[in-house]
């Protein structure tokens, strides 16, 4: 590993309530929960005075609202977010050589070399308070020689401030923090870790690298590299996506098969306007349903590629008359694209007939003109919460996230 590396991890403390307290002053100082506003919607966004009472991201509106009834409820914005969010992007775009920005209010920068002329910490921390005067915004940085231990370091600054950890040091200082601060420990894991023994990552430090292999697979070596504060993965300043999806719960569980299939036939025809748009062919079609119970299935098929819509509805419809059954309501459903290559749709010769492309052609002219929603299938009218995003731009998706539909 590089010992001469020097990463540098940037999160926005809280941010769309910074967002928010930045347009709005009145909300400085109170408990604000920012995400889906119904009984259905989960928090996506909360302050630290919220914290207090136990609440956080992820967590049913229902519940929080039990925990800190006089918490401020917001529904959140996203093209406020996305806007500050730009600025953001834009102070640390000006400023640094290479950075990543891995989510609306998360960015690594890799300021390696940089402290021959300037001094990584003091180039961090100037850009820092530049992006607090310039915006208004709090933000906490750590910064190491890999991408693990400044997140882990970010996540100990806050809320606004920093942390640098100096080479040689990462092993001390991780190992009396929990698991579950390592970057990939979920639940899922970190329940395995804890019939083991295992809180601490001075635990897994000790621990002989074949006894994680054995018990978590693969991820288990991946968690004991960083355990030990080892990680080469770069800086990079562009990811190409390997899929697409998108994914509705409903306000109401529901039977309404015509409803349903609507929905798919919507999120079908947007994902493959997206395809289309980003010159994208897909190859592997993926339909998700969960229901009332919280059972979820997905199942998958591989097609050949294309990104038409007389091409990829069908299949999904299919996907979805597998796993539906009529007499259990539905909570979620989702519909995904993978194995994505470049390319422009290939004519088949017996499949393929002028109408259909002709069509798609023209309805994608609407599109670009007038928007992405300016023109669709009968059968999907009533879905309106399509995405408009266009995951093919290489910024990652604006939308708040764990918002419900």
């Amino acid at each position: 590993m590089n010992k001469n590396r020097n990463i540098v991890h940037m999160d926005l403390d809280t941010f769309f309530v910074s967002c928010e307290r930045h347009t709005d002053s009145s909300l400085n100082g109170k408990p604000i929960l920012i995400g889906g506003t119904s009984d259905r919607g989960v928090v996506a966004s909360c302050s630290y005075e919220a914290r207090k009472f136990g609440i956080h991201s992820a967590m049913p509106m229902r519940m929080a609202k039990q925990l800190c009834p006089e918490a401020i409820i917001l529904r959140g914005n996203s093209g406020v977010y996305t806007k500050f969010s730009n600025a953001v992007t834009d102070v640390i775009k000006e400023s640094v050589p290479l950075y990543e920005k891995t989510s609306i209010d998360e960015f690594y920068i890799d300021l390696t070399g940089m402290d021959k002329f300037f001094g990584c910490h003091k180039l961090a921390s100037e850009l820092r308070q530049k992006i607090i005067k310039e915006t208004g915004l709090p933000i906490s940085f750590g910064l190491s020689l890999n991408k693990t231990v400044s997140k882990i370091a970010t996540g100990e600054a806050k809320p606004n401030n920093e942390i640098r950890i100096l080479s040689g040091t990462e092993k001390p200082f991780l190992a009396p923090l929990s698991v579950k601060k390592i970057p990939m420990v979920g639940n899922v894991t970190y329940k395995a870790l804890c019939d083991l023994g295992v809180k601490r990552i001075h635990t897994i430090q000790e621990m002989p690298m074949e006894l994680m292999h054995k018990v978590l697979g693969k991820n288990g070596l991946v968690i004991w590299k960083k355990a030990n504060g080892i990680d080469n993965s770069p800086v990079v300043q562009y990811h190409e996506r390997k899929s697409i999806s998108t994914e509705r719960t409903f306000n109401q569980d529901t039977t309404d098969v015509t409803k349903l299939k609507g929905m798919v036939v919507a999120m079908t025809e947007n994902l493959a306007y997206q395809l289309r748009r980003g010159h994208k062919l897909t190859a592997c079609v993926t339909f998700k349903i969960r229901y009332s119970d919280f059972q979820t299935y997905t199942q998958q098929q591989r097609i050949p590629y294309s990104a038409m819509d007389h091409m990829l509805i069908p299949v999904v419809l299919d996907l979805f008359k597998k796993l539906y059954h009529r007499r259990l309501l539905v909570r979620l459903i989702g519909v995904k694209f993978s194995h994505l290559v470049e390319g422009g749709h290939q004519i088949n010769l017996f499949e393929d007939n002028e109408m259909h492309l002709n069509l798609t052609n023209a309805m994608d002219k609407m599109r670009e003109r007038y928007g992405d929603r300016a023109v669709m299938s009968a059968a999907g009218m009533e879905a309106k919460t399509i995405s408009r995003f266009n995951p093919f731009n290489g910024e990652p998706p604006p939308l708040l996230p764990n918002r419900r539909h």
